[in-house]
């Protein structure tokens, strides 16, 4: 059976001490693994946009 989806609702401060908490909770290489992922998407999105403006 799959999980409900549940949407993070609330003020913006308490989400933010919320995702400040589960980082912390995080090990060196679950954050660096983090990391990694947040620049191959930045990455991708920028070389799309490239690629997308030379058609």
């Amino acid at each position: 059976m799959m999980k409900k989806v549940f949407l993070n609702c609330g003020a913006p401060e308490e989400l933010e001490v919320k995702r400040i908490v589960e980082i912390k909770s995080l090990s060196y290489l679950e954050r660096l693994e983090r990391l990694m992922a947040i620049l191959e998407v930045s990455y991708m999105i920028k070389t799309a946009k490239k690629i997308q403006s030379k058609k």
